[in-house]
């Protein structure tokens, strides 16, 4: 809220939030203001608009829309359900009269459906635009050394960027953010289980600094606007496309190229089922999520486009991007019926007790003590998999458990065990088809492969172009990008404005602008001119 409202007030707009980082004083001032009228727009949570002191607020003044943002917030299946959001259906109780709006931007069919019904909004219109962010490039690569990998796309990829790093749990935030910093990567940590003023100070950092990387938990993220996000990145899967598609739409919101990257492997699988099956939610729920979560894995092991499969998924119909790690380094399929009916066999064999780790040792005849103890050594399938090595063994029982022809047994520490679809394969009457993995080449780019001018004297101008703006937004105490975006000051710089009219004809300079930074601008230009 606070950023959005610095932005809006830089641009012009009487905006104001209301919330626990104000004090009384400062909140009883908002209230005063918004009674009187005073406001264009005030942010507030659902969870405070819902109370009765709030209600009483809004009648005392003319409310001209309701918007309510973060609309998916409602869907009991989605990704971020929030109670309280439910709640506001009695805005259309007491306002009727008064217009109301929903958004959000991750909403499929059946969180359309249920935005509609909980916000009794059936006789609005919908509007849905493309789901499409052409500039983010999708990458999914096997989990094998995950930091490692990190690191090596950092390097490579991204040195100097602004960017987020996806974990699952609190103590991997911590950890990862540690290590980059080890690395000589600027890193710092985000969850909700910090001290308050340590995580909005981490927070502070990434918006108004440059080339920070936090490394944070999905607690991270909702609302956040910073333009220059240049990667976002999971260690960890996601639960759903639509949580995936929400963090790393996090990345290029400036519209230059961005990377959405993620690693994954078959414990990620494992985990996920596991966290599904023993829930406490009941099994309409788990179903939903089991089905939520295999369409995600049908995107990590895809042999077509990936932005294709996502915009399918929200209904949208598309053609192969040649932006993605399968357009551009496309995998082959093989036939691994018969690898399959042998990860199957040593899954039966061994009773359905154990995960992959030891299946592969089965498999591969390494007499390991726990297999000896276990007298799987003696097994007809010991040693039936060495035409492969370990690592085709771990992809094979990754895309399994994917396709369903494995399941998890959560009351036994993720053991792999048959399912209904795994008796059609072992008796040969159902095909199975896998994706051969591919080696991931990593090239060097730019620093900013679009947002900086290509001419050199044009990016050393615009080199002084974001020192000058950083001074600004600390004399203003805003985010440097809610001054002028990295593209704003590109086009300053190779266009080189004499006067506040050329200046003025820049994308990204309102009126406002024009008049707060305009002679700043100007001189930063002329003095490079000289």
């Amino acid at each position: 809220m606070h950023d959005q409202v610095a932005a809006l007030r830089e641009a012009g707009v009487r905006a104001a939030y209301l919330n626990s980082a104000l004090s009384a004083q400062e909140a009883s001032a908002v209230e005063r203001a918004f009674v009187a009228g005073e406001w264009d727009l005030l942010y507030v949570a659902p969870e405070r608009l819902v109370t009765g002191r709030f209600m009483d607020l809004l009648a005392r003044t003319k409310i001209a829309l309701f918007a309510i943002d973060e609309a998916h917030c409602v869907a009991q299946w989605g990704h971020d359900f929030r109670p309280e959001y439910i709640q506001l259906s009695i805005l259309h109780e007491r306002f009727p009269e008064v217009p109301r709006i929903a958004l959000t931007a991750t909403a499929d069919a059946q969180t359309r459906a249920e935005i509609v019904s909980r916000l009794q909004l059936e006789d609005a219109q919908q509007f849905v635009s493309s789901f499409d962010r052409p500039n983010i490039r999708y990458q999914i690569v096997e989990k094998a050394d995950p930091r490692k990998q990190l690191l090596d796309f950092i390097q490579a990829e991204h040195r100097g960027d602004a960017g987020i790093v996806y974990c699952m749990s609190r103590k991997k935030v911590e950890e990862t953010a540690a290590w980059l910093e080890k690395q000589g990567i600027r890193a710092l940590p985000y969850h909700a289980g910090m001290d308050v003023p340590t995580r909005q100070r981490n927070q502070d950092t990434f918006l108004r600094e440059d080339g920070v990387v936090m490394a944070a938990t999905i607690a991270f993220g909702m609302g956040i606007d910073k333009p220059d996000v240049r990667f976002v990145a999971h260690l960890d899967l996601p639960k759903s496309i639509e949580g995936y598609y929400q963090e790393t739409g996090r990345a290029g919101r400036d519209g230059t190229p961005a990377d959405a990257w993620m690693t994954y492997g078959l414990s990620d699988v494992v985990q996920q089922r596991r966290m599904i099956q023993s829930g406490d939610a009941d099994e309409q729920f788990k179903r939903v999520g089991l089905a939520k979560l295999d369409a995600l894995l049908a995107l990590c092991e895809a042999t077509t486009c990936r932005r294709v499969r996502l915009l399918n998924y929200f209904g949208e119909d598309a053609q192969p991007c040649g932006n993605c790690d399968v357009c551009s380094n496309p995998p082959a399929t093989w036939d691994g019926s018969v690898a399959a009916q042998k990860a199957l066999s040593a899954v039966y064999r061994t009773g359905g007790r154990f995960g992959a780790v030891h299946l592969i040792d089965v498999l591969l005849g390494h007499a390991s003590d726990k297999v000896q103890q276990w007298g799987h050594n003696k097994l007809g399938v010991f040693g039936v998999g060495n035409d492969m090595d370990e690592k085709g063994w771990r992809a094979v029982f990754r895309q399994l458990v994917a396709q369903g022809l494995m399941g998890v047994d959560h009351d036994a520490f993720g053991a792999l065990t048959l399912t209904e679809k795994s008796r059609a394969v072992l008796k040969g009457e159902s095909p199975v088809w896998l994706r051969q993995e591919v080696a991931v080449k990593t090239t060097r780019k730019s620093r900013r492969p679009i947002a900086a001018p290509a001419h050199p004297a044009d990016d050393a101008l615009f080199e002084k172009l974001r020192v000058w703006r950083q001074a600004a937004a600390r004399e203003h105490n805003v985010p440097a990008y809610v001054i002028f975006h990295d593209a704003t000051l590109a086009q300053i710089a190779q266009l080189r404005p004499a006067t506040l009219d050329q200046l003025g004809g820049v994308s990204g300079v309102g009126a406002r602008k024009l008049e707060a930074y305009g002679a700043g601008i100007l001189a930063v230009v002329n003095a490079a001119v000289e």
